[in-house]
């Protein structure tokens, strides 16, 4: 009789079954990917990835849901060290330059999984709209700091770069978005609370994590 798998060997075949699913999904898409090549990408059987996941929604889900953490988590750990609330604001663009020129990168992984399966799967898209908005809320308290009311035009610079780089693969979005950010920093008057932003449904607390992506 096997020995009973452990915590342990249940966290390690979970976490290697995500990292499989994940670079297959971004590289080629979700709905490119059957379930047999993530068996053979992630060394594990069906029937054992069926006990982690009943449904190929929900490891996509799952997949998002971890790599919403580890997203969010590179950038914080970049802007946050900075002291000058302006500079932190513009780091956020070099952050996504940098992410934009790393090998492999095909754009905003929430983006591809809504324009495959968001109009099909309401749990995509309730996490593509929750990570949308967990940005947006990191991304205002930098800008609020500021004291200069351009939150939600910040906002659409980033993810207008973030679309438009994944589109021609060229990183120099994210420079010029930075380049209009300090314009606005610069030109806007200032006021207390930095300007409010309205909200996308769902929304969640930064996360934790190791990677940019």
């Amino acid at each position: 009789m096997p020995a009973p798998v452990t915590e342990e060997q249940n966290r390690l075949d979970r976490e290697a079954l995500l990292d499989a699913a994940e670079a297959l999904f971004y590289a080629r898409g979700i709905q490119a990917v059957g379930m047999d090549q993530v068996r053979a990408a992630s060394g594990l059987p069906l029937k054992r990835i069926y006990r982690f996941f009943a449904t190929k929604e929900d490891l996509v889900v799952a997949v998002l849901e971890r790599r919403d953490r580890r997203w969010r988590a590179s950038l914080a750990a970049r802007v946050d060290p900075i002291p000058d609330p302006r500079e932190r604001v513009l780091a956020v663009f070099d952050w996504l330059a940098e992410w934009f020129a790393e090998p492999g990168f095909r754009g905003c992984a929430w983006i591809n999984a809504h324009g495959e399966l968001g109009s099909a799967s309401e749990p995509v898209l309730a996490e593509v709209r929750s990570h949308k908005q967990a940005f947006r809320d990191q991304l205002t308290a930098w800008v609020r700091a500021t004291g200069v009311p351009v939150a939600e035009s910040v906002f659409l610079l980033a993810e207008g770069a973030v679309v438009t780089a994944g589109i021609t693969g060229d990183p120099a979005p994210a420079r010029q978005a930075r380049a209009a950010v300090a314009t606005l920093l610069d030109d806007r008057p200032r006021r207390r609370d930095g300007g409010d932003t309205p909200g996308v449904r769902g929304s969640r607390g930064a996360g934790n994590g190791r990677t940019r992506r």
